[in-house]
């Protein structure tokens, strides 16, 4: 065998193993609430609006979104201690759920963010999910940190929505 042709049998060996490896991996979890006194758009108001986030996520300095809260909108979220992440909204249903989605190298994260009514109540739920070759990886660094904080995020816009 050629070294031209062990190296393009390398070669495909190892997209093969990426593809699959890459279709595979998959990390997800999810933490939501159900609150009786509050309604969806109040919710969706405070969540909504990006340039205030601050104020109630205990976890960023910053959030700057410049235009409307639609979808293929980008915002730049600046968690404390760590440098800006750019971050773009893949889907908006008003008073309903948005996805964002932050790209890795060779990953995605995904926060799917929703408002379900129920017959008992309004619930809030937020999923993290990271896909991608390397999602094992942006999950240890960055994902389950970022799911660590889910409920203590919930709890401070429940707060926020019903303090103004």
């Amino acid at each position: 065998m050629t070294t031209g042709s062990a190296l393009i049998i390398s070669f495909i060996i190892l997209l093969l193993v990426y593809t699959i490896f890459a279709q595979f991996h998959h990390w997800s979890k999810s933490y939501s609430t159900i609150v009786k006194d509050l309604n969806a758009s109040s919710v969706w108001t405070v969540w909504c609006d990006i340039n205030n986030w601050h104020t109630w996520q205990n976890d960023i300095e910053y959030a700057k979104l410049d235009g409307d809260f639609i979808t293929g909108s980008q915002f730049i979220l600046k968690p404390k201690g760590v440098s800006e992440v750019n971050i773009k909204l893949i889907e908006v249903n008003n008073n309903q759920s948005f996805i964002d989605l932050t790209l890795f190298p060779f990953a995605k994260m995904y926060g799917k963010h929703e408002f379900i009514q129920r017959d008992n109540g309004l619930e809030i739920k937020t999923t993290m999910t990271v896909d991608g070759f390397l999602a094992f990886v942006w999950q240890k660094i960055v994902a389950e940190d970022v799911a660590a904080g889910m409920q203590e995020q919930t709890e401070n816009l429940i707060k926020k929505v019903r303090d103004g």
